[in-house]
């Protein structure tokens, strides 16, 4: 009898589902995929009728639903925490309270109601704890037999930071530190604070932070007041916030506005301003404080569990810069980070606890990477694309059965300048893209960061983007030996690469550094000479593969930018009808959509039907 597990996450934010068959990792994705909002919390209707058709199976032959953490201790916390701090948070307290009462109070009515639409009415219902799911989607697709583990989040039930052990079937969690001292909350108090939005923005304060002048006296400074005023650091790498600085527990934003104006000096920036070098050398304080806590949690990880191998998750195991120093301080042999590590992994570990702990099944996949490069979501058959193509009128080519000449002729046009929307194959599950919705462009022309931030991606102009390079040629360009599917570890690029930077490089402005060319591959080489690193091999993903040969063959360079396939605010794009759309709405030269090619300045398309379509200007 097949075990059918459906995985769930929902209701704070970024909702996903996951299907798992008989441990099996078969279909997993995010609700904003579907829906077209960014971070969707909402009950992930869409996200689970797709993993069903993806598995081809009724919704009648779940065995299993595993919710992603358990509501009422989160409830419990959230009492517990008014009580501690009254009377402090009043307004918040009325504003939440309420709607725990009439709506999460009855969760599992709630969570069974939106399950019955889907025609779900026979299941057995489980809620493992929320790092419990961090841990178990971090270690049971790893391909360790044996591993420690590390969660890193803002805050699940009670717990914000976890250390446990996973050994073939089983999971314990053996220290952990509980809310409100949280590595995650800390730095999304920086991110509010630096005019980025919580929860989404924090990856934009760790690229901002390379721009601050370590060496300066307002870096300086502003360490030395996270470190004595806002939190309490112990050697063992557990802490203790200042509640006295931060508003998160109870209050309506993440920190306290006039504590940190007389702390720092100056104000908050807006959301979405501007940034100006203080933030930048604040970004960077923080980022090593962070940095600095990771290795030494990291380090009591090793004493606890004395195992060679480590496994992380939690949205503070997307801190790229982080994961790199964790893995060149050879603290651990082996590293391996699951790629949806926020909450919609927790989707998919929940599944994955269930499967292992409660129906103490054992894992299929020893030895290997059972995520399947994360390519886990939807794709689409050649007559689907072709039916979008000709529903806008576009003339393309169509390379069916011949991907080598294809690929040859994307090499030419990526050596041409052109910016290449890839659309191929089921799309990644997690936030990178991964070679399957990307954008591509070449890395050797210095003014592509600035043409990509600014008239396709159409975000912040100091944000970097990522190199994807052979498998077997990474150590030619960065300071890096083991392989790197996922896009989560930066890396040093080479001095050779990246050349020399002038000596009075680091007390330059944000503007200033922004303009200076950086070596050979200028538009991946972030100003503080690293990159976050994707490798790409031919068993992982062959079609990307071929390209990157095809314009190694060309041009002598294996490595090219890759960057999500979507817009700023936008999720990125799922259907061919997303892609096309966001293809036509940017300044992107040429579209490659599985076999078919659109390239913008030689082909027709039909824009009125474009426009009456999505109702563009």
């Amino acid at each position: 009898m097949e075990n059918v597990i459906l995985g769930i996450s929902a209701y704070y934010h970024d909702s996903a589902a996951a299907l798992i068959i008989n441990g099996d990792i078969v279909a997993a994705a995010q609700e904003e995929r579907f829906s077209r909002i960014k971070n969707d919390s909402s009950f992930p209707k869409h996200a689970i009728r797709f993993v069903l058709n993806e598995a081809g199976i009724e919704v009648s032959q779940i065995t299993k639903i595993a919710f992603y953490d358990k509501p009422f201790i989160k409830f419990e916390r959230l009492l517990e925490t008014y009580h501690a701090f009254a009377p402090r948070g009043l307004k918040s307290f009325i504003s939440a309270i309420p709607v725990w009462i009439s709506e999460k109070l009855f969760f599992k009515k709630m969570l069974k109601d939106e399950l019955k639409k889907l025609g779900a009415t026979h299941f057995k219902l489980f809620f493992p704890e929320h790092h419990l799911s961090h841990a178990a989607s971090a270690f049971y697709p790893s391909p360790f037999e044996e591993a420690a583990i590390l969660t890193l989040d803002g805050v699940g039930e009670w717990t914000t930071t976890a250390i446990g052990v996973g050994k073939g079937n089983s999971i314990s969690l053996l220290k952990e530190l509980h809310f409100p001292h949280s590595l995650g909350l800390l730095y999304s108090a920086f991110t509010a604070y630096c005019g980025f939005k919580v929860n989404s923005g924090e990856y934009k304060l760790m690229g901002l932070a390379p721009y601050g002048n370590a060496k300066g006296d307002d870096y300086l400074s502003f360490r030395q007041k996270i470190e004595k005023e806002l939190i309490d650091l112990r050697e063992d790498g557990s802490f203790l916030l200042n509640m006295n600085y931060f508003d998160f527990a109870t209050g309506l934003r993440m920190y306290n506005q006039q504590r940190w104006l007389k702390l720092f000096g100056f104000e908050a920036l807006p959301l979405n301003a501007v940034a100006e070098q203080k933030y930048a050398d604040l970004a960077l304080a923080v980022q090593h404080v962070v940095e600095k806590i990771i290795l030494k949690l990291a380090k009591t990880t090793k004493e606890l569990t004395g195992l060679e191998n480590i496994v992380l998750a939690g949205g503070v195991a997307l801190n790229s810069v982080a994961n790199g120093k964790l893995r060149r301080s050879n603290l651990f042999a082996k590293q391996w980070i699951q790629p949806a590590a926020g909450d919609a992994g927790g989707a998919l570990g929940a599944a994955l606890a269930v499967h292992h702990i409660v129906d103490k099944k054992e894992r299929s996949a020893k030895g290997a990477d059972a995520m399947r490069n994360a390519s886990l979501g939807p794709a689409f058959r050649h007559d689907e694309v072709e039916a979008v193509l000709k529903k806008y009128g576009s003339v393309y080519q169509n390379w069916c059965g011949d991907q080598k000449e294809l690929n040859r002729k994307l090499a030419e046009l990526i050596k041409e300048g052109n910016v290449v929307g890839w659309f191929q194959g089921r799309m990644e599950f997690g936030p990178r893209a991964l070679g399957y919705r990307s954008i591509l462009a070449d890395p050797t022309n210095e003014e592509m960061q600035q043409k990509l931030n600014l008239k396709i991606k159409k975000r912040e102009s100091f944000r970097p983007f990522a190199p994807i390079v052979l498998k077997e040629d990474v150590q030619a360009y960065f300071e890096q030996k083991d392989e790197s599917p996922y896009m989560l570890h930066v890396a040093p690029v080479k001095k050779e690469i990246c050349g020399e930077f002038p000596l009075e490089f680091v007390t330059w402005q944000l503007t200033e550094k922004l303009k200076y060319k950086k070596g050979l591959l200028p538009a991946v080489t972030h100003v503080d000479g690293s990159a976050r690193v994707q490798t790409v091999s031919k068993e992982r993903n062959p079609k990307l593969h071929d390209l990157l040969s095809a314009y190694k063959e060309l041009t002598g360079t294996g490595v090219l930018i890759n960057t999500s396939f979507n817009e700023r605010g936008e999720p990125i794009v799922c259907t061919p009808d997303d892609a096309f759309k966001s293809f036509m709405r940017t300044e992107m030269d040429v579209l490659v959509m599985e076999d078919y090619l659109i390239i913008k300045n030689e082909q027709s398309i039909d824009e009125s039907l474009f426009e009456k379509e999505f109702n563009l200007d």
